[in-house]
């Protein structure tokens, strides 16, 4: 999305742009050493189709007050400024793009497969919002017997108390939650190892 398209569109539906541009950097950090590391790297992006045959309220009759005015925008139509993957952390050759439609990214998708075809056992996860897209596919990800964690500064939400929550679940119940430096560390530690993940990290 560019800049200043991304920030009216936030703007418009009463997101919190700012929050959302200021983890950009630390999630490019993480791709960068995930690909250093030939770890794989796996983009979702959200897409719906013009004639809005995908919305949730075709699905959904009981829609949350917050929600129903945010489906009154369209968002990420395909073929649309606001359907792309940021400029700033565009996939490389190699990479994985996954295109969801709902807010898990396991929902009907190939995530799943493709992942447990690259061998991966745990989900390093970034992006937005976390109370809602992130939440729902870090549990969906545990369910399915992944390990998880969270980068916590690599994340963000227009609701901080949902983002809050979400951490606090993750600490509590699906995995680890940490800031992307002691991530990137650990990494690196993680390739010395042999990669193991060992305590303490």
């Amino acid at each position: 999305m560019p800049g200043g398209s991304y920030e009216e569109y936030g703007d418009s539906i009463g997101a919190d742009s700012e929050a959302y541009r200021k983890i950009i950097p630390n999630i490019a950090r993480v791709i960068a050493a995930c690909r250093e590391l030939k770890i794989p790297i796996f983009y979702t992006q959200q897409v719906r189709e013009a004639s809005g045959l995908d919305l949730y309220t075709r699905l959904h009759r009981i829609i949350p007050n917050r929600r129903a005015e945010f489906l009154k925008i369209p968002s990420c139509v395909r073929g649309t400024w606001d359907a792309e993957i940021l400029d700033e952390l565009r996939p490389a050759e190699g990479d994985h793009v996954v295109v969801k439609r709902r807010d898990s990214s396991f929902q009907d998708t190939e995530l799943d497969p493709w992942l447990r075809s690259a061998y991966v056992d745990t989900l390093i996860i970034t992006g937005v919002d976390t109370g809602i897209c992130v939440d729902n596919t870090l549990m969906d990800g545990f369910n399915l017997g992944y390990d998880i964690i969270l980068v916590e500064d690599a994340t963000a939400s227009s609701w901080p108390e949902l983002s809050k929550a979400t951490l606090i679940k993750v600490k509590g119940s699906y995995g680890w939650v940490l800031k992307t430096d002691k991530l990137i560390k650990m990494l690196h530690t993680y390739k010395s190892r042999g990669g193991a993940f060992k305590f303490p990290i």
